[in-house]
């Protein structure tokens, strides 16, 4: 299984009063993460758009361990947890500095067209996606 790692300063505009990062911020990490992984295979989301293809997200599930700090450099580990040929599942651990886990979590993603919104198959549409998602994704 291979495991992008992405550093990001927190910074003061993401936190609240407490110097805690608000929640929501997270789901951006974990998109600089998604696309640093993308990036490392080879690829450009931005690619997929010119094609007509779009990847929303269907759904996220996230466990909140630890509060990330303002000043504070948290790392983001990015894999693909499971692979279909249509969905894709990517896995996210954000750990601080100090090696302590801030937040654990998934987001599931499918491939469709940006006309009609319906599912493709990556196999077919990105053949070089598909055999690099299969030999990177969790066995």
């Amino acid at each position: 299984m291979y495991i992008s790692k992405t550093k990001v300063e927190v910074r003061y505009a993401e936190t609240d009063q407490m110097g805690v990062v608000y929640h929501a911020n997270y789901l951006v990490w974990c998109e600089i993460g998604r696309t640093k992984i993308i990036e490392e295979m080879g690829f450009k989301y931005a690619d997929m758009e010119k094609e007509g293809v779009l990847s929303p997200v269907i759904n996220v599930q996230f466990s909140y361990k630890y509060p990330a700090k303002y000043g504070e450099t948290v790392e983001v580990r990015t894999w693909v947890e499971e692979y279909t040929g249509v969905k894709v599942t990517y896995g996210y651990e954000i750990v601080n500095g100090e090696g302590v886990t801030c937040l654990t979590g998934t987001s599931e993603h499918v491939c469709v067209t940006k006309d009609s919104f319906r599912p493709i198959s990556m196999k077919r549409k990105f053949p070089n996606w598909h055999e690099v998602y299969e030999k990177i994704k969790k066995s």
